[in-house]
């Protein structure tokens, strides 16, 4: 009788196990699910990025518009000279004091008090309210005398030019409205900078300025504290 002939087929080789196929498939989905997660995390840091880039850009256009508005509405005063890149106002001539003193001469009190209802009107805007965070008042000295002495009269200067928003008007005058003197509360400072940013004589150094100070993006705007029952008092 004839043996039977079998044929055995030969082993799978290796590469074909499904194992491996199967772990291969893993690795490739997950390759592909990392460079998914990958791309959308850099839509999203890119998006992220460009959104603040164009909240910076309008946040100085904003403030290059407000400064502007505050130069136009200040051209009836011309001793006025606005800055719009340094958001300083100089108050001119009429606002200079002698030597060693820091008393405002009458005309420019009645100046103070027809200019600063102006500029609180450019902060009552939409865009004043929204970026104007405070008004500056800063005095400045000549270099006559020492640091600390010109310190004090530099600071009794800027003092002065709130006081007087508050003085009684003189005859044919507008005196501030008490919601005009409520917001110069609220809203202006005063700083002494003795001898420095000197001018070039000691009469333009004898100067007070206003500088606009403004909010940053995302600064957080503490609310304003009750001061209904605060008088405004007397210099």
């Amino acid at each position: 009788m004839f043996t039977p002939l079998v044929l055995k087929r030969p082993p799978k080789p290796e590469g074909e196990s499904p194992f491996w196929i199967s772990f291969s498939d893993l690795m490739s989905a997950l390759m592909v699910l990392f460079l998914v997660v990958m791309a959308v995390t850099l839509i999203s840091v890119t998006k992220d990025v460009t959104t603040t880039e164009q909240r910076k850009i309008q946040r100085e256009k904003d403030i290059k518009e407000l400064m502007s508005t505050i130069r136009e509405v200040s051209r009836e005063f011309p001793e006025i000279k606005v800055n719009e890149s340094t958001y300083r106002i100089d108050l001119g001539e009429i606002v200079r004091f002698d030597r060693g003193r820091s008393d405002i001469q009458p005309a420019g009190a009645a100046f103070l008090r027809r200019y600063v209802p102006v500029l609180l009107k450019a902060q009552n805007s939409d865009l004043g309210r929204q970026w104007i965070r405070r008004v500056v008042v800063e005095g400045f000295t000549d270099q006559d005398g020492t640091y600390l002495y010109n310190l004090g009269l530099s600071l009794d200067r800027s003092r002065k030019v709130v006081c007087v928003l508050f003085s009684p008007a003189v005859a044919g005058e507008a005196p501030l409205t008490d919601a005009e003197k409520k917001k110069v509360r609220d809203l202006f400072l005063v700083g002494g900078y003795s001898f420095n940013s000197m001018k070039a004589s000691k009469e333009e150094s004898r100067r007070v300025e206003l500088r606009v100070d403004f909010w940053q993006l995302d600064e957080t705007k503490d609310s304003a504290p009750d001061l209904s029952g605060t008088e405004f008092g007397q210099c």
